[in-house]
């Protein structure tokens, strides 16, 4: 049978896969074949109907393209991840920061929120296989070496903070915990670092109750009872000694603070994914700590 090899690396974000695949921004092919070129071609031809590119090239150079591309992203994710955390130390805002150096077109203003490190399954398994590849033909990717060794630190980055605030004792604390997908609008657990913090704060005693509008039942399916689960929001905060947020979903993002503060216990807030303004905790008065900025203490 006569065919073609074509090598089609996909870039759709999980969670909005339809849409990426409807309206890419470009099409990557590898393949040596002319007749596959002209197929393929077709194929995509109505999915670009607004000029973004269909690029060809060959095989290797088309799967290195979608190594690359996680592995950059996943490099400017770690690296804002270092200023965040740098800007903590010489009291700068991460947040200025961040706006400052987006603003720069050569740099960009996706991929610069700070947090506690990316999951999911895209960006681990390809920031490692890529560099596994790299070893495999005597070439050490050194920066990707360090953009896994920080994103695994990252992910517990606020487990210390909030075993500082309670005087290096978290036994029998009370946690409220929102947000156990790895990224909002999706159920995939796979590297969330809510399950990293998860492991530190019950290894040292704390009792979680968790909500997440969508991953729940994965969670219950890796760790079962080691924690509690809430039906929504709220029923979390029920006399919580502090609240940890781990995912950005929009739920989370404009919730009633007054209703918050008459359920936990303490108005104590770690922000894993800087939800909140620094300003409006102030006014609150909660304790806040998030990422790359400055403590907000009552």
């Amino acid at each position: 049978m006569d065919f073609d090899v074509v090598s089609n690396p996909e870039f759709l974000r999980e969670g909005f896969a339809v849409d990426d695949f409807m309206k890419p921004d470009r099409v990557v092919l590898g393949t040596s074949s002319e007749r596959a070129e002209r197929i393929m071609e077709q194929l995509y031809k109505p999915f670009v109907r607004q000029g973004n590119p269909i690029i060809f090239m060959d095989e290797k150079s088309a799967e290195l393209t979608k190594y690359a591309a996680n592995a950059f992203l996943a490099t400017k994710i770690t690296f804002m991840n270092e200023i965040a955390n740098f800007c903590e130390l010489v009291g700068a805002n991460v947040d200025k920061v961040r706006i400052g150096i987006g603003s720069d077109e050569r740099i960009g203003k996706r991929f610069l929120f700070p947090g506690i490190g990316y999951g999911g399954s895209c960006f681990p398994k390809d920031v490692q296989a890529l560099y596994n590849s790299g070893a495999e033909n005597q070439f050490s990717f050194e920066i990707l070496k360090a953009v896994m060794s920080v994103n695994e630190s990252q992910k517990t980055i606020l487990f210390p903070k909030m075993k500082n605030f309670f005087r290096g004792n978290l036994s029998g604390k009370k946690i409220a915990l929102w947000g156990l997908a790895f990224k909002p609008d999706t159920d995939d657990i796979r590297e969330a670092p809510a399950l990293y913090m998860i492991e530190e704060l019950t290894k040292a005693g704390a009792q979680i109750t968790a909500y997440d509008p969508e991953a729940m039942e994965n969670v219950k399916g890796v760790i079962g009872d080691k924690i509690s689960y809430a039906q929504n929001e709220y029923e979390a905060l029920q006399d919580a000694d502090a609240l940890l947020i781990c995912t950005e979903w929009g739920v989370f993002r404009n919730p009633d603070f007054d209703k918050m503060k008459s359920l936990m216990k303490d108005a104590v807030i770690f922000d894993g994914r800087n939800l909140f303004e620094i300003s409006e905790m102030n006014e609150k008065g909660f304790y806040y700590s998030s990422i790359g900025r400055s403590v907000v203490a009552q």
